[in-house]
């Protein structure tokens, strides 16, 4: 029995040794085994390990071989032109030299983070102070967080740190200068603006100057070809007209006297007031002299003789074949007269035509048509006017 208690006991101290010799090591964790305080070995792979038993003699450090990462927040940085920031960033790192981490911060992570915040707090505030307000809010934020982080590595070394990132999360303006930083930006914006605006209305005008410059230059050169086409065209007129006027020059001066009539007495309610032997009617004038015509033979029907637009001249003419016939008819302007105040059924042609006579010639009466068409109607109370006598025509001389 005291034999089996004996074995009994040997048993558990042997367990107990074996449990304070045995240790193990994971893949997240690296460890340093001290002897008596000293650092006596250094294991990175992981794996099952055996030491000294009791702590007395040695005694492991487990240190941690993930990624470690801290915050540094509320950070205030001045940058060159004396305005100020909130910064917010964060550092990565890991700790690849387990033994310069026991000896400079005792393997302990406060330690280590705390020397590193440090650290990183000047770097911040160094690197901002040689940008500018405008460059700290730019592209160049990249750059400045490769900076910080490339001036921390040398000083992480000696703790047996890597620094494998610094990112800046945050960079905000303090409350007291946020609105005049506002009011600056502002201003600088709207001259940007303004100057932006003057170099696109000096080029709209040079742009306008140079097209309206081209059309000028289009318009002068149609104009060019116009006048000459125009002269052409007047040449070639100018010409057909001396053929004209060489060919026949009493027809030529005739036909424009009739479109100079046609010009001058155009529309309706024309009044001229001109002599009756005015040069610009010599074509309404008396063409056939009173007298020349055979006097007719009584009983006999004799054709109306040629009547000119003239009142006069037609005046004469009936008078002359009226006094042949019965030598008491009245002269065709009276009795043109007479039967407009009568109220005698005249033709339209004859009253047009007396009307036409009366404003361009300034003579009163009608014409040869007029008082032919009112015989020709039935007035047959007239003596001397055969009844059955062909009315006459204007013919134009």
């Amino acid at each position: 029995m005291r034999r089996l208690w004996i074995l009994l006991v040997a048993a558990i101290l042997i367990l107990i040794l074996v449990y304070s010799s045995v240790f193990v090591v994971n893949e997240r964790q690296q460890a340093l085994v001290l002897r008596f305080g000293e650092i006596n070995r250094v294991i990175k792979e992981p794996g099952i390990y055996f030491k000294i038993p009791t702590n007395f003699v040695e005694t492991v450090q487990i240190i941690d071989d993930r990624l470690l990462s801290f915050d540094l927040e509320n950070i205030r940085v001045q940058v060159r032109d004396g305005r100020r920031y909130l910064v917010d960033a964060f550092l990565a790192y890991k700790i690849v030299d387990p033994r310069k981490f026991r000896e400079n911060v005792s393997g302990s992570l406060e330690v280590a983070q705390q020397n590193l915040q440090t650290r990183l707090d000047a770097s911040l505030r160094r690197v901002y102070g040689q940008r500018s307000f405008e460059a700290a809010l730019s592209a160049e934020r990249v750059a400045m967080m490769v900076e910080v982080r490339d001036q921390l590595r040398p000083l992480a070394v000696d703790l047996g740190i890597e620094i494998v990132d610094v990112r800046i999360k945050r960079t905000d303006l303090l409350p007291e200068v946020s609105q005049q930083t506002f009011d600056r930006m502002k201003a600088e914006r709207l001259a940007e603006a303004a100057e932006l605006r003057a170099r696109g209305t000096e080029q709209a005008a040079r742009i306008r100057a140079e097209a309206d410059r081209e059309a000028q230059v289009t318009v002068a050169e149609a104009s060019r070809d116009a006048d000459i086409f125009r002269g052409e065209g007047e040449a070639q007129r100018n010409a057909i007209f001396a053929n004209a006027y060489g060919q026949d020059e009493n027809f030529f001066e005739f036909y424009r006297s009739m479109r100079a009539y046609q010009n001058a007495i155009q529309g309706t309610g024309t009044t001229m007031l001109l002599k009756p032997d005015s040069e610009f009617f010599r074509y309404f004038q008396d063409a056939v002299p009173s007298g020349s015509l055979p006097a007719p033979q009584p009983g006999s029907a004799q054709p109306a003789a040629a009547v000119t637009p003239n009142g006069a001249g037609g005046a004469d003419a009936t008078e002359t074949e009226g006094s042949q016939d019965s030598g008491a008819a009245p002269a065709e302007g009276e009795s043109g007269a007479q039967s407009e105040g009568e109220g005698s059924n005249t033709s339209p042609s004859g009253a047009a035509d007396g009307a036409s006579s009366s404003q361009s010639g300034g003579t009163t009466g009608t014409d040869g048509t007029g008082s032919s068409s009112s015989d020709s109607n039935g007035d047959a109370g007239e003596p001397g006017v055969p009844t059955n006598e062909p009315t006459p025509t204007a013919i134009p001389q």
